[in-house]
């Protein structure tokens, strides 16, 4: 008879607000009033099976964010790895630096620089800078939309190949509907054009609050690069995941 064990978690978030939660959009909305000058969250996702199949899945997110005036600062960091059978078939890796001023009304200007590495993408590692304007579009109770564009650029090093370093032309927008005092969903979508090929990431999540500090959030993430390299393993990665959300 075989043994299934599974343990499933589990997000800890250290949140000024559930509109700062983790998301591929690289801008934070701009901080309330009351806003505390430093804040963070982490979140952690772990599934563990063991039996007729031994597999382990790991998710990790983090986020730091602290003011400076008109400046809005926030450090990412990210982390994916999954192994089957002893053998790994997911490893990747993300830190990112964002900067965000702004201007009295919805308009603001942003820049970041962010560092990738996915062992499975064909990549030794990315290194990418991109800057430009931002406007808040929609600021009401139900309805939040936010888009942003600019250039950027690229430095990809990639394996047993000459590396590249290409211009970019950005585009992001980031939505979000209240449902009630206790829910909300949110579809978050970004793409980095390039001449050798384009980089498009969406998340679209589902949140739930259980009391004042838990929630529960459904997700489904997609990152699609049209041309990758030849060693990569393919051209989208998905991921699915159910996670507890920890406030305070």
């Amino acid at each position: 008879m075989s043994r299934f064990r599974s343990w499933s978690l589990i997000g800890l978030a250290l949140l000024p607000g559930s509109t700062l939660a983790a998301s591929v959009f690289y801008a934070p909305p701009p901080p309330e009033e009351d806003a505390p000058t430093f804040s963070g969250e982490a979140e952690l996702g772990y599934t563990h099976l063991a039996g007729n199949t031994d597999s382990q899945t790991l998710i990790g997110k983090s986020r730091l964010t602290w003011l400076t005036g008109r400046l809005t600062h926030t450090l990412r960091g990210e982390v994916r790895n999954v192994t089957r059978d002893g053998t790994t078939s997911a490893e990747q890796y993300l830190l990112s630096l964002r900067e965000r001023y702004d201007f009295h009304g919805p308009h603001y200007l942003f820049g970041f620089g962010r560092w990738e590495r996915d062992r499975f993408s064909g990549y030794d590692h990315q290194l990418t800078g991109i800057g430009g304007y931002g406007r808040d579009v929609i600021d009401g109770e139900r309805h939040r939309l936010s888009l942003e564009a600019g250039p950027g650029y690229r430095h990809d090093r990639i394996r047993d190949e000459e590396n590249d370093n290409l211009g970019l032309a950005y585009a992001a927008l980031d939505y979000q509907w209240t449902l009630s005092p206790h829910s909300y969903v949110r579809q978050e979508v970004s793409v980095e054009a390039a001449s050798e090929n384009t980089t498009s990431r969406s998340i679209s999540s589902l949140t739930a609050r259980l009391n004042s500090r838990l929630s529960m959030r459904l997700s489904y993430e997609a990152r699609h690069n049209s041309d990758p390299p030849e060693t990569a393993d393919a051209r989208t990665d998905h991921t699915t995941s159910v996670t507890l959300l920890y406030t305070w």
